[in-house]
């Protein structure tokens, strides 16, 4: 039998399942769940390899392989959010498990991650240190991954300050683990997946974001026309942590508005 995910539930009403981005885990929405909690049920999810589930390991180790892990502790129809690398997954939920998904966000996400013609995105040599340094020093790439995320906020130092801090409360992923997800980054390519998405769907983004540039979004746009986009002028990568308040009012008002 297949060993279920760990999840962290809190509060009552419309199901909110969290996904984290490459690298770090649950710990990052503590802040955002501890409001919306007052008015949603909140379901975090640690991927496998991270987190709660450090030891939960799935071979071959891929976005369709997790994305049915985590479609298998969903026991209602939710709402899914996920950041940066958990934008992929949710969209992989709900393209392929749209049973389970009653609406779709993805926040500081893209479809497609890298640089490549005319598609703005991380330059392919940066993925490429990335794995190296992995190789050298596991905790130090994750330290400088966090400095990137952060990168233009107005509040840079408290920024990776909090992220850490949050991140930290949980074990770490080994290197293999975070090598393999670093894959996803490089090779996912999601775009025209999005043509298959039904339901609901929110795209909200930082405009200050080193890792998924703003001119991204128009793009994004033309591939998703009844998507809904909001942008947070003073925020970079984690939006939830630069501008904590704005995000927990403009995502519930969303979901209050567009969640039968």
């Amino acid at each position: 039998m297949a060993i279920m995910l760990k999840i962290t539930s809190s509060g009552s009403g419309i199901p909110l399942v969290f996904l984290h981005g490459w690298g770090l885990n649950s710990g990052v929405w503590q802040p955002c769940i501890e409001q919306l909690q007052k008015k949603f049920r909140v379901i975090t999810v640690d991927l496998p390899g991270f987190g709660l589930n450090v030891d939960h390991q799935i071979s071959p180790y891929t976005i369709k392989n997790i994305a049915t892990c985590i479609a298998d502790i969903i026991d209602e129809p939710a709402v899914v959010i996920g950041w940066s690398l958990g934008g992929m997954l949710a969209t992989e939920l709900a393209c392929k498990h749209s049973e389970k998904v009653k609406g779709l966000v993805t926040v500081a996400s893209t479809p497609y991650f890298v640089e490549h013609e005319n598609w703005p995105g991380i330059k392919a040599e940066v993925l490429t240190l990335f794995h190296r340094q992995l190789e050298e020093d596991t905790q130090k790439t994750i330290n400088n991954f966090l400095k990137i995320q952060a990168m233009g906020s107005p509040h840079l130092r408290h920024d990776i300050k909090q992220l850490r801090d949050l991140i930290m409360q949980y074990p770490m992923p080994s290197k293999q683990t975070l090598d393999l997800s670093l894959r996803f980054l490089e090779n996912e390519d999601q775009r025209q997946q999005l043509n298959h998405v039904t339901q609901p769907f929110l795209r909200m983004y930082g405009k200050l974001d080193g890792l998924v540039p703003k001119t991204v979004i128009e793009k994004v746009s033309l591939l998703s026309e009844n998507s809904d986009v909001l942008i947070f002028d003073k925020a970079s990568h984690a939006p939830f942590i630069s501008e904590l308040e704005s995000f927990v009012e403009k995502l519930s008002s969303w979901i209050n508005r567009s969640i039968p």
